[in-house]
């Protein structure tokens, strides 16, 4: 395992534990976005601001203005002084297609995930854009 490997599987596994945050009960994501080696923002998926910590209605699908984690964590940027621009997002599960318009004009130049979603779509888009998309899953 090279230097490179190590440090996002670390990344990884902090994205991992801050994805624990979640209230969402169907599936908990993280986020990490890292920048020259350092943190400049974390997300997971949940509701807005303001709203009830309850993701799911009485069927237990997902609310519609559930936020996912990488849309969590590039608001947070964009409410500092920090920018995307050249950084690398670490998710436990790979973007979806909206979420990976977001990642590509956020200026994130690489996203690893450690987890497939069921549709690739917005991981195809990322690699369309040129952004460097690394699935790294978990060792066993």
């Amino acid at each position: 395992m090279n230097k490179q490997e190590k440090y996002d599987r670390a990344y990884l596994r902090m994205a991992a534990e801050w994805s624990q945050l979640s209230y969402c009960e169907r599936r908990k994501v993280g986020a990490l976005i890292v920048k020259g080696r350092m943190i400049i923002s974390d997300g997971y998926n949940g509701t807005p601001s303001g709203f009830e910590n309850i993701c799911e209605d009485d069927e237990g699908f997902t609310k519609w203005y559930v936020l996912h984690a990488e849309a969590n964590a590039i608001l947070k940027v964009a409410g500092s002084t920090q920018s995307c621009e050249g950084a690398t997002l670490y998710l436990t599960m790979s973007p979806c297609n909206n979420c990976s318009k977001l990642v590509h004009q956020s200026g994130i130049k690489r996203v690893v995930y450690a987890m497939a979603y069921r549709d690739l779509s917005g991981v195809d888009f990322l690699r369309r854009a040129g952004v460097q998309v690394d699935f790294l899953p978990p060792l066993a």
